[in-house]
């Protein structure tokens, strides 16, 4: 079992550059399986960890009701946006600038088959991570991702999460709220579900800007002590 995870940080990159990417990554990794298995080649198979932010981006998951998208075309190129239909779980969601997006490409043979306990550990990150800026986030009941205030009226999400997994390798991940422009969530349903909020860490604290890098170290540090993974940066 191969418990390293290249860290590769993209910065700013175009979403379909980006998920062209996860697609080749992930491939090699499902090739590598596919050639253990026929010909017992004992091949070691890699993890990788994908940190990007994307320009502004509206994609679609596979159960997903484009209703759930409040604007059309033109109004999308107005607000330089663009709209993909996606291969992951889930319904719509957005991702801009001020937004920590994370793909983690995993072979879960190398740390544990179970696609439940996966994305518990994601949101279990995330949680982590914002309680170490004073704030109690917590997980919604039926609703994937990571919310603040749960079961009051000032239920608001600041984290998302979609997953697509084949042959327990994993891409596309979560994508977390720290600087966004939290307007852009009114032209969409967020994952589909009505009547709750928004936020962002920035909103959150009170604060005009919080240090990206910094989240990501916290982020990863999580990460690293739940998945017991070691990081080899690219």
């Amino acid at each position: 079992m191969n418990k390293q995870i290249e860290l590769q940080d993209l910065g700013l990159k175009d979403y379909k550059e980006t998920w062209d990417y996860q697609e080749h990554l992930f491939k090699g990794i499902v090739d590598v399986k596919i050639m253990n298995r026929r010909e017992d080649a004992g091949l070691k198979t890699s993890n990788y960890f994908l940190f990007v932010e994307h320009p502004h981006v509206y994609t679609l998951g596979k159960s997903g009701d484009i209703s759930n998208l409040l604007v059309n075309e033109d109004q999308l190129k107005a607000k330089d946006a663009t709209f993909y239909k996606v291969n992951r779980g889930g319904d719509i969601t957005y991702h801009g600038p001020g937004q920590i997006v994370g793909y983690p490409i995993l072979d879960l043979d190398n740390f544990f088959t179970d696609i439940h306990k996966y994305l518990r550990f994601l949101e279990e990150m995330i949680i982590l991570t914002l309680a170490e800026y004073g704030l109690k986030a917590e997980r919604s009941e039926g609703e994937t991702g990571v919310w603040l205030d749960v079961g009051t009226p000032f239920a608001r999400k600041i984290c998302a999460m979609g997953v697509r997994a084949s042959r327990w390798v994993t891409m596309h991940g979560f994508a977390l709220n720290v600087n966004a422009n939290l307007g852009y969530f009114d032209l969409m349903i967020p994952c589909g579900i009505k009547g709750k909020a928004v936020t962002s860490l920035n909103v959150e604290l009170g604060v005009k800007h919080v240090d990206e890098s910094e989240v990501k170290e916290k982020l990863l540090k999580h990460f690293k002590t739940l998945f017991e993974a070691d990081f080899l940066k690219r």
